[in-house]
């Protein structure tokens, strides 16, 4: 069980508010910068990430523009660049044939149209502004979160979520990463039975409008498998031939060679291949994650096209980053691995150059939980494919990190983290609803190390999931456990809250200050444990860190200025703060990692504009650090320093600065002008 499970709510003398929406963030804590509900939002510069046109917040006094919900045909229609034609007919042409090509190319153009009909003249002029390097800034940080994590009084699960961002995150965390919010039939909303309503168990468009009036959203699309229970895939059963070609399917398993088999990379241990009655007799369909999750077929260029209008309807909707889940897989194709394809990178840039065209302040992120190297790929030359990729082999290194309390490894990976571009950059989270997957750091760990990993995280209660790997072998995919529990044990007598909560958060701290933008999953705001009754009652290992949670037992709990919930409010919120105010921390400023200490994460980084310099470090071990440093390694010569975190200052010595930092310690050092300079 989980630990908020209560229903008790604060007393009138709380330091807190009664609210039970209010749990997460209340108190005299940095997160208490997430906005009181009489204060306003304090973005005291115009946002510059996602197109201007849907970035206006209430802050600014101007109210985001969203597309018109009819098309207007009496306005001047798209004008498609001749070179951006050519690209898009080269890019069908190498999916298919030039035949294909020609043929669909009228039906491509007309989607854009209909689109770009939706859109009222002040969006396409705010759009011309659109800065692809300053696309993301300092100033980004997504709230990874299911639409029903918050049990509330509301009327829907949304309209509690939209009530908890409106009123506590506005002026700090500014994009809301909901999860599939679409009516599904398993997998936790990843099996969409329909792509363009919201579940009515959760909400309607009415309350993600709510949202995206002060944030920007991140959709899911889930575009490589529909749920069997989706009209494409009943259409296909009943045999309407439109559908036919949908779905990747056999008139026999032994269609697929044993051959074929070996050689196919899956996250799951099940059958690729599933039986389904038709009219037409018994049919077997690729499925790559489960029986009811019905692989799209793109080989079909039908399928891509829907997608697209999918995709292009999820803009219409306030969709400001969409994340392209599972999509390794997008293309299969027997006698190949089946993962990371030519054809599926082409379809991603495919998308980016849509996007473009006629939504440019619109980003793809892709969600591709492969080795790093494969990870990054999905950039391309760092102007044609996606703008963001999940930084995958994070979250593995990091617990590595802290379980062997030396930083070296880490540091050494991450001296060669380097976007291809300014306009792209890495998605830093730690946590999400899913576990965390091992496969990115097949070629940065030996197997030792990973074999460490699993037996550690085995011993804070996780779990450990298989997929099929070469030659049909089974090997651990990822760990499932909570963040927080996966750094403390709940048997650690030893231990006291405080300190299992500066560990927490120190880790945490990483994911902040590498270069590209952080992510947080809820669950992280208020350090949950690992839920192991939901893995026993549902046999899903996942449900470890999906906990509902009731949001008056977190009220009850952030009552108590001691409490895990209440340290994590203040310690990790107030650092959230504080880094959204330092430009330094730009996805596009640069970065050096230093190899000051084994037990220190270091790494300098600066504006992109050069005018600001941050030395951050971060103790990973249990125990007292004295680091000195070469300040001509890091390229400045300041007497100086301030810790922004603690407001206290350092005074180097002959060219090198000495600085303690106790267990788990947090600095951020910025270099006081000289006194000659001032």
């Amino acid at each position: 069980m989980s630990e908020f499970g209560g229903t008790r709510q604060a007393g009138p003398d709380s330091w807190i508010q009664a609210d039970p929406v209010a749990a997460v963030v209340q108190g005299n804590t940095a997160l208490d910068h997430l906005q009181s509900p009489d204060t306003p939002a304090c973005d005291d510069q115009p946002r510059t990430g996602p197109a201007a046109a849907d970035a206006k917040t209430p802050a600014e006094g101007l109210a985001p523009i969203f597309h018109d919900p009819e098309p207007d045909y009496t306005r001047p229609r798209l004008v498609i660049p001749q070179d951006i034609r050519h690209r898009i007919f080269e890019q069908l042409r190498f999916l298919y044939s030039e035949t294909v090509a020609k043929a669909y190319m009228p039906e491509l153009e007309r989607i854009l149209e209909v689109y770009y009909a939706h859109k009222p003249p002040e969006m396409i002029r705010a759009e011309k502004s659109v800065d692809p390097e300053n696309r993301f800034t300092e100033k980004d940080v997504i709230l990874i979160t299911y639409w029903d994590l918050l049990r509330g009084k509301e009327r829907s699960p949304l309209a509690t979520l939209a009530r908890f961002c409106d009123t506590y995150l506005q002026g700090n965390i500014n994009t809301i990463h909901i999860l599939p919010f679409f009516p599904y039939s398993s997998d936790r909303g990843f099996s969409i039975i329909d792509f363009e309503t919201v579940d009515p168990h959760l909400g309607t468009w009415e309350d993600i409008e709510a949202l995206k009036r002060h944030y920007q959203l991140m959709f899911d699309g889930v575009i490589n498998h529909v749920s069997s229970k989706s009209r494409w895939f009943q259409e296909f059963r009943n045999g309407n031939p439109y559908y036919w070609d949908f779905f990747m399917n056999f008139s026999s398993p032994s269609e697929l060679t044993p051959e074929q088999r070996k050689r196919i990379f899956r996250p799951r241990t099940s059958d690729v291949l599933t039986r389904y009655d038709t009219i037409n007799g018994p049919i077997y369909v690729w499925t790559t994650f489960s029986e009811d999750q019905i692989d799209l077929n793109y080989q079909n260029p039908d399928v891509l096209l829907r997608v697209i209008e999918i995709l292009l309807m999820y803009v219409r909707r306030g969709a400001d980053i969409i994340r392209l889940d599972a999509v390794t897989y997008l293309w299969a194709q027997p006698g190949t691995g089946c993962a990371n394809l030519s054809q599926t990178h082409e379809i991603v840039k495919l998308f980016r150059e849509i996007l473009n065209l006629v939504a440019p302040g619109v980003a793809l992120i892709t969600e591709t939980n492969v080795p790093h190297e494969e990870n990054i790929r999905y950039f391309g030359n760092g102007h044609d494919e996606a703008q963001m990729v999940y930084n995958f082999a994070l979250p593995p290194l990091v617990l590595y990190t802290l379980y062997k309390q030396d930083a070296t490894r880490l540091s050494r990976w991450a001296q060669g983290l380097t976007p291809p571009s300014r306009a792209t950059t890495f998605f830093n989270f730690l946590d999400s609803h899913d576990g965390i997957g091992l496969s990115p750091v097949k070629n940065i760990l030996p197997a030792s190390d990973i074999d460490f990993v699993i037996q550690k995280a085995r011993e804070h209660g996780a779990y450990i999931s298989y997929k099929t790997g070469e030659h049909g072998v089974e090997e651990p995919y990822e760990i499932n456990v909570t963040w927080f529990s996966a750094l403390n044990r709940e048997d650690a007598d030893d231990e006291d809250v405080a300190f299992q909560v500066k560990r927490f958060v120190a880790s945490r701290i990483i994911a902040l200050v590498l270069q590209g933008v952080p992510g947080i999953y809820l669950h992280s705001l208020i350090g949950t444990p690992n839920d192991i009754a939901a893995v026993l009652a549902t046999h899903s290992n996942r449900d470890i860190n999906r906990t509902v949670i009731d949001a008056a037992a977190i009220t009850e709990a952030l009552k108590d200025p001691l409490s895990k919930v209440s340290r994590i409010n203040r310690e990790l919120g107030r650092l959230i703060t504080i880094r959204t105010k330092q430009p330094a921390f730009h996805p596009a400023g640069p970065q050096k990692v230093l190899m000051t200490s084994p037990k220190i994460f270091s790494v300098l980084r600066s504006s992109p504009d050069g005018r600001q310099h941050i030395l951050a470090m971060i103790n990973i071990a249990n125990e007292t650090c004295h680091a000195e440093i070469d300040l001509s390694d890091v390229g400045l010569e300041a007497s100086g320093w301030v810790d922004l975190v603690s407001g206290m200052e350092w005074m180097a010595d002959q060219g090198r600065l000495y600085v303690t930092l106790l267990p788990y310690d947090v600095m951020w050092l910025e270099p006081l002008p000289n006194p000659a300079s001032s």
